[in-house]
């Protein structure tokens, strides 16, 4: 993120966002496997066979999760595409790498391929062409990495995601791997919506598992920088976490309706040496000045343009204790009586050097939810409860889509900066000590911020 001075078109809500094509998708994490805990229950091997599947945790969810997602398509497809959904015909096939028994796989695993090939790959395959075509393969050593650090929901997300590509393989694929790669994460969010409501013989998730779900995409997120025509490109943080929510809020139809050529994505390719050398990301003292003039400046245009208003600027304030107005020690306030009589918007300069870390418009995305409060407080709206924060959130989504799209004279997209909201919700959203001591979960503030940077303020209960 950066200064600019350019200003392009009216203040505008992004629509949509978009889709990409792919078959493989490759993910590589680091770390040391733990043991997990048996599920309760289990589909039995003869009911749904895994070639080299061993009697272990991570094989049985994901016997479990492709059992559940065999009976999910199975009921929704016809509704969806006005078919019945053909199974799988080539199988499913577990692998570790560093301990393949060639014996198991006289033919390969999925298109014939190596199993030593698979590390810290799953897959799923659709050549005609090539052996054991129509087929999900996983590397079991690579899913109890996932599960140990982000619990055994991401293993099961990992199979409806390939299994989203077997529904494609059956419907068509998008035009581009990014969209591809999307839809697939719609179709996962879809069936993880249907196991969380209890719906799923084998399967279970529950709201911790939602939050932890969410932060495991982020080591399944191309690099910063990434181009979306990349040939294997699979989509940003936001891109895959917001196709997910897609899913799980709106079900199949969305994923079969919403992926098309005109679907638009935050993934972006650096372009200067300077992105390169900084990651994106500006110096802390000009995150701190881009705050002070991006946010008036969003804000004035908003209620001129949008809510038939006019903006007083608050006061805006970094202090090293909690200013006298504010009700507790929390990082993050506004105070309607505080400031010039306009409000003051104060946020701890500790915490806000602590959490650029997460990149600069963690940063920004933190101080503009208060912001987002004064500017409720001068329409007539709360400030203090659940909904005034749960609107913030969403203002705050809003506000992010016209820096993406540029429409503030004040400040430049970088590539990773809408990922970096994502982490700032996930990481500080829900703690008392950041923001109000309100009950929402990390899935609940990324899907508001989501639906204000898709849909703008007609979201974010402001009258519009």
């Amino acid at each position: 993120m950066s200064h600019t001075v350019r200003a392009r078109g009216a203040l505008a809500a992004l629509l949509t966002l978009g889709v990409l094509v792919t078959s493989a998708c490759s993910f590589v994490v680091v770390g040391t496997p733990r043991s997990q805990g048996m599920p309760t229950q289990s589909v039995d091997d003869g009911t749904l066979r895994i070639v080299g599947a061993t009697d272990g945790p991570i094989d049985t969810l994901a016997r479990n999760a492709l059992a559940d997602l065999q009976t999910f398509w199975s009921e929704s497809f016809p509704d969806v595409y006005g078919q019945q959904f053909p199974p799988l015909t080539g199988g499913y096939f577990s692998v570790d790498p560093d301990d393949v028994d060639p014996s198991l796989y006289p033919d390969g695993i999925g298109c014939g391929t190596d199993p030593r090939e698979l590390e810290n790959n799953a897959f799923y395959c659709s050549s005609q062409e090539a052996p054991n075509s129509d087929s999900i393969s996983y590397d079991r050593a690579f899913l109890g990495e996932l599960a140990a650090r982000y619990g055994e929901v991401l293993p099961q997300l990992v199979m409806a995601h390939e299994y989203g590509h077997a529904v494609q393989a059956r419907v068509g694929y998008p035009q581009t791997s990014i969209a591809t790669e999307t839809q697939a994460d719609c179709m996962a969010g879809a069936w993880t919506a249907w196991v969380a409501a209890g719906d799923a013989e084998f399967s279970s998730i529950d709201t911790d598992d939602l939050d932890q779900l969410l932060r495991g995409y982020f080591l399944l997120r191309d690099p910063v920088g990434t181009g979306t025509g990349e040939q294997q490109a699979h989509g940003s943080y936001f891109d895959r976490v917001s196709a997910f929510q897609e899913g799980f809020d709106d079900g199949a139809t969305a994923c079969r309706d919403d992926f098309g050529p005109d679907r638009v994505f935050t993934q972006g390719e650096f372009t200067s040496d300077a992105d390169f050398a900084t990651g994106g990301n500006a110096s802390f003292p000009d995150t701190l000045s881009l705050i002070e003039s991006s946010l008036p400046e969003f804000w004035s245009r908003a209620f001129t343009e949008v809510l038939d208003a006019q903006f007083a600027e608050p006061q805006l304030e970094g202090t090293t204790s909690p200013p006298g107005c504010a009700p507790a020690d929390v990082a993050l306030v506004y105070c309607p009586d505080g400031g010039d009589g306009d409000g003051l918007v104060a946020y701890d300069e500790r915490f806000a050097d602590q959490a650029y870390e997460l990149g600069d418009f963690a940063v920004v995305t933190g101080v503009a939810i208060p912001y987002a409060l004064a500017a409720r407080d001068q329409l007539g709206l709360s400030t203090d409860d659940t909904a005034a924060l749960q609107s913030a959130v969403c203002l705050t989504g809003w506000y992010a889509a016209q820096v993406y799209n540029q429409q503030l004279t004040s400040v430049r997209i970088s590539p990773g900066d809408i990922d970096e909201s994502v982490q700032f919700l996930l990481t500080y959203g829900n703690d008392p000590d950041v923001l109000a001591d309100v009950e929402l979960t990390g899935f609940q503030l990324v899907d508001l911020f989501r639906a204000g940077f898709v849909n703008g303020a007609g979201s974010c209960d402001v009258g519009v």
